[in-house]
């Protein structure tokens, strides 16, 4: 049957299709869940941190793209706030720099984090291409690409549940930058939801945008593959579920 034979889902029907994927979200990574269960060493933590400074301090440059593509004022005004939430403002340091903090709660010197020397290629290949994909997509694509924030707040509550007890050598202050993103991801995924659930009205559009947070779903994944494989190389008793994960079977 040709797709545009198909009757497109309902909006709940759609959202609901949404947020399944979270199945196939990087929480369920071996190197995440190492992290998660208090195995991983200090040096692996660290190494994470470094690397996902990368995708951090590239997120504005993404919705900056998103913005420039967008000719719609009213989208604009609401999204610029993911930009100032990373960069800051005045009286506000911003995500980034509550990352850099991070860094330097798990050991990592503030001139270590911010060289960039310790990100793995792999991990700024997957970065660069997340970026790309913002500038030369539509600008409803890139937003629906956003759309991993359904299950970001998962995550970040679970190393705050978590992580005090398995690693009591990070230091407090570097859990910040999680307990501003509980607040911050909702409101964005609200507005990520009614542009997706908005534009992507028919079963070929919809079956899109599944598509585009899979990418995006992949983007994060192959990340953490990156990591895996250059710091955890005795993990290979997880290399059966990174398989199964990233098939997405």
């Amino acid at each position: 049957m040709k797709m545009d034979n198909l009757q497109a889902w309902t909006a709940a029907e759609f959202e609901d299709k949404l947020r399944a994927m979270g199945d196939r979200y990087h929480i369920h990574h071996p190197y995440q869940v190492m992290m998660r269960e208090g195995k991983s060493s200090p040096a692996q933590i660290q190494a994470w941190v470094a690397n996902r400074y990368y995708y951090q301090i590239n997120i504005p440059i993404k919705d900056a793209a998103i913005m420039a593509n967008c000719p719609d004022r009213e989208v604009r005004r609401h999204w610029v706030q993911r930009i100032l939430d990373h960069d800051g403002y005045a009286g506000e340091e911003g995500g980034i720099e509550a990352w850099i903090r991070l860094g330097e709660a798990v050991g990592l010197a503030r001139e270590v984090t911010i060289s960039q020397k310790l990100v793995l290629p792999g991990v700024r290949f997957a970065v660069d291409a997340y970026v790309n994909f913002a500038r030369q997509r539509p600008w409803q694509e890139a937003a629906a690409a956003s759309l991993t924030e359904l299950f970001a707040p998962t995550i970040h509550k679970s190393r705050l549940d978590n992580w005090p007890t398995h690693y009591p050598w990070i230091e407090e202050e570097g859990y910040n930058y999680f307990r501003r993103r509980l607040n911050e991801a909702p409101r964005d995924v609200v507005h990520g939801l009614r542009i997706t659930l908005g534009h992507f009205n028919t079963r070929e559009l919809q079956e899109r945008a599944l598509e585009i947070l899979q990418f995006k779903l992949d983007i994060l994944w192959t990340m953490l593959d990156a990591m895996l494989l250059a710091h955890c190389p005795v993990q290979i008793e997880g290399w059966g579920a990174y398989r199964k994960m990233s098939e997405g079977s």
